[in-house]
């Protein structure tokens, strides 16, 4: 049966995959193994500028090169025990591509990246913490724009490890991506 009105949906009840991508309406929502999650409403301005700062840093550092950067809104059906997880991170950097499909990306990314917002941030830093983990997802990166600041989490061993957070006058780096660098700066200018 086809939903076509948000409100249609028990949010106590878990949803598969096949239930998501038969949906029909406007609202925008993720499943938290099988659990409907609400989207907040549109980002901030600010949090648009955040983000698209990030993805034109790695979109032109990855021009000729093999993987690819994506940004929200585009679902991303991680591969949880429960097989029932897809959340919207603001942006993906995916080396597999054959993973990219019409309907999303349909494996663990290599980098998620979540800009906070108020009222997401439990959300993002505990829930999607542990998906990530989880799922395999090689780098999660949590921009924090209140106090400018970025911390990466890099998968060890099936285990997040908390790298140095990243302030003003840092550089961002990462091994999926050698070579590439991004001034924290660059993030927050306007």
């Amino acid at each position: 049966m086809k939903i076509t009105n948000f409100s249609e949906l028990d949010l106590t009840k878990q949803y598969s995959f096949k239930d998501y991508l038969s949906w029909q309406f406007n609202e925008r929502v993720e499943l938290f193994r099988g659990f409907i999650a609400k989207m907040s409403p549109a980002p901030s301005s600010f949090h648009q500028n955040y983000s698209g700062n990030i993805n034109f840093a790695i979109r032109s550092f990855l021009k000729s090169k093999p993987c690819k950067v994506f940004y929200a809104p585009i679902d991303v059906y991680l591969p949880t025990k429960d097989k029932k997880t897809v959340v919207q991170p603001d942006i993906i950097v995916v080396c597999d591509l054959n993973k990219i499909e019409k309907k999303g990306c349909v494996g663990a990314p290599d980098i998620a990246v979540e800009i906070l917002s108020p009222g997401n941030s439990s959300k993002e830093m505990n829930d999607k913490y542990d998906l990530y983990e989880e799922a395999g997802v090689k780098e999660y990166w949590v921009v924090f724009p209140e106090e400018q600041v970025v911390q990466i989490y890099e998968n060890v061993n099936g285990h997040f490890q908390s790298k140095k957070p990243l302030a003003n006058g840092d550089k961002i780096t990462t091994s999926i991506l050698a070579g590439f660098e991004l001034e924290v700066d660059e993030i927050f200018a306007s």
